[in-house]
């Protein structure tokens, strides 16, 4: 057993447990089949998210949601329709060098080709956004990727967003910003023409995530923020608990916040934005 540590990691990793790669790769299709790859599955036909002749980044923050996407990926090559190519992409925004040594000792394990490069973020983020970095740093992340995606010659970014990362969002903005919006399966990158953003793990779980992690034996790297280590709590955190506290009434709360998404009834709300323009009912009600 050894321990890992620095700001914003701190982990015992019992090496004894961690399953061999092809065992890993192997409960991917097996164990997995129904929690995990029959839904990467099912987004990536439902939504379209692959044709023929992507060249796809995949951006691996060395957490669990990217290294399971990493690995989806690479068995769907294997085990799909072979046409398209990857490039595994891991940014340092500044992690501890022991974070960074966990990464790419992971990506080794793991056999995920990754392209590293440094971005210098959270000494970015922690000079202008000391108070809320969360936000700022996101959005400097988004841009860094998509910048390698375009220099690697890719047309799209895959990010390891999950159903519950889909769902949170949708309840975050609802709470806190007064409007019905959340994550889109892909979307085009407004500042990076011919590049589009997807979800390929969005109708998948985090507790089908964890499980995997943990019964392969991998040990990802938490937020290893050097920004905001020693800040408790977020919002994302507290909508979390609120979702979970709301299934213990309501079943499948979570999967019908979901389906409220795709069916917005456009006849029963005050207001909608669409392309930057406002729309208010009453702008049509004399027309009905």
């Amino acid at each position: 057993m050894t321990k890992i540590s620095g700001e914003g990691c701190e982990q015992l990793i019992p090496f004894n447990d961690i399953k061999s790669l092809q065992e890993i790769e192997h409960s991917i299709i097996t164990k997995y089949r129904k929690t995990i790859w029959g839904k990467f599955i099912k987004a990536i036909k439902e939504y379209e998210l692959i044709k023929d002749g992507d060249r796809i980044a995949i951006a691996i923050s060395g957490g669990k949601d990217s290294l399971l996407m990493a690995k989806l990926f690479q068995e769907l090559k294997r085990h799909g329709k072979d046409n398209f190519q990857l490039e595994f992409i891991a940014m340092d925004p500044g992690y501890h060098e022991s974070v960074k040594k966990l990464l790419i000792d992971n990506c080794r394990h793991l056999d995920i080709p990754i392209h590293i490069f440094e971005s210098g973020i959270f000494k970015i983020v922690d000079d202008i956004a000391q108070e809320y970095p969360c936000f700022m740093c996101a959005k400097m992340r988004r841009g860094a990727l998509y910048k390698k995606a375009q220099e690697l010659g890719c047309n799209k970014l895959a990010l390891g967003h999950h159903f519950n990362d889909v769902i949170e969002t949708v309840m975050m903005n609802l709470l806190y910003t007064g409007n019905f919006s959340t994550m889109l399966p892909k979307l085009k990158a407004s500042n990076y023409k011919g590049l589009q953003l997807i979800r390929p793990l969005y109708h998948i779980e985090e507790a089908a995530i964890i499980d995997f992690t943990e019964n392969n034996g991998i040990w990802p790297l938490n937020c290893a923020c050097m920004v905001a280590a020693k800040k408790t709590g977020t919002k994302r955190y507290e909508v979390k608990e609120l979702i979970k506290q709301l299934k213990e009434n309501f079943k499948d709360v979570d999967k019908s916040i979901l389906r409220a998404t795709q069916n917005v009834n456009m006849n029963t709300i005050l207001g909608w934005k669409k392309d930057g323009q406002k729309y208010f009912y009453l702008d049509e009600y004399d027309e009905k």
